[in-house]
């Protein structure tokens, strides 16, 4: 690990003035995901701002019936929030599917967005990176690329995001709160995270400079008929094959609203409004549309070798998704989505 100058932030327009006038700097809250990639050489930060004791750690509700979320709340206390098991319960199912529970502890809502892809090629410094290294290419494309996107992928990049709670945060709709030199702004949560294009090295919308202060859920969180589905390896702390997160607000036996969301197959979460938007109106047993949702969206996946079973995995996963959420059946915590 490389030296580097720490301080501490006592608010939020001091960690974006410290973060702005520090070169090579990066925040530091739970650090998770940073403190490995500084442990393996992967990043090497100048000057690291602690951002742990800003005021950032709240569950409050919004005027419009939504959930405002603190950057710093962990992801354990989002997880067993009430509010959330009641009214997001996949948002909770997600979460509780991510990592270990010592992980959870300490990792925080504005971390997990923020952090950065398992890619072996990324992790390994020997090795050709352009999201590590720009220009100096992607080994994963002709490597080892069993764990990589069938989605959104290109020439220059076929990494994953590998987060769980973002799944059903994209699935939700909500949108992301952030300051900035600019000052505060919000932003969709669709537009936070990029596609590699030609440049995976800019993994989101943000500028440099920018913090994320809060996650606000709108009111509607399909409590009824909504769940987690995480494909892995194994049962515990692993990253998703592929993953779906998917909600549906049922009146009248037809579906009239709905949120999709798969991981493991593409640089962020993977949303497919257009096949969506085939559904609206169709009975929500109807099990031949839910086939041909699943379908739709995998007709425009471009798999590599390595990975080309995530197609038929993601198709079955999404029916499987259906199945689930429209089961009259208590809500699953996430330990018991299948491996």
């Amino acid at each position: 690990m490389n030296r580097f100058s720490w301080m501490r932030a006592t608010s939020v327009a001091e960690a974006v003035r410290l973060h702005t006038v520090m070169d090579d700097a990066q925040f530091l809250a739970g650090g998770t995901n940073l403190v490995d990639l500084m442990r393996e050489n992967v990043m090497r930060p100048a000057a690291l701002i602690d951002i742990s004791r800003l005021p950032l750690r709240d569950i409050e509700p919004t005027p419009d019936g939504g959930l405002r979320i603190g950057a710093l709340v962990s992801n354990s206390a989002l997880a067993w929030d009430a509010r959330v098991r009641e009214r997001y319960p996949m948002l909770a199912q997600a979460i509780l599917a991510g990592a270990s529970a010592q992980i959870r502890n300490a990792a925080t809502l504005g971390g997990n967005l923020l952090q950065r892809t398992r890619c072996l090629y990324f992790y390994d410094p020997a090795t050709s990176c352009n999201k590590r290294a720009p220009g100096s290419g992607c080994a994963a494309l002709d490597g080892v690329n069993r764990m990589h996107a069938i989605f959104g992928a290109s020439e220059h990049c076929i990494a994953t995001h590998p987060s769980d709670m973002c799944v059903a945060l994209a699935a939700l709709d909500a949108s992301v709160h952030v300051a900035g030199r600019q000052g505060a702004r919000t932003l969709p949560f669709d537009s936070l995270h990029r596609l590699p294009g030609q440049t995976p090295h800019r993994e989101t919308a943000l500028d440099p400079e920018a913090l994320i202060t809060a996650i606000e859920l709108p009111i509607e969180g399909y409590a009824r008929h909504s769940t987690y589905l995480k494909v892995r390896d194994r049962q515990s702390y692993a990253f998703a094959l592929v993953s779906v997160a998917l909600g549906l607000h049922v009146e009248d036996g037809a579906i009239r609203a709905l949120g999709c969301a798969l991981g493991g197959v593409a640089h962020k979460p993977w949303r497919d409004r257009e096949a969506e938007a085939q559904l609206i109106g169709c009975a929500a047993d109807d099990t031949h549309a839910h086939a041909r949702f699943a379908d739709t969206i995998v007709a425009r996946a471009d798999p590599r070798p390595g990975n080309a079973f995530k197609v038929e995995l993601a198709r079955r996963a999404i029916v499987r998704a259906f199945e689930r959420a429209l089961a009259p059946q208590p809500a699953q915590d996430a330990e018991e989505n299948e491996a």
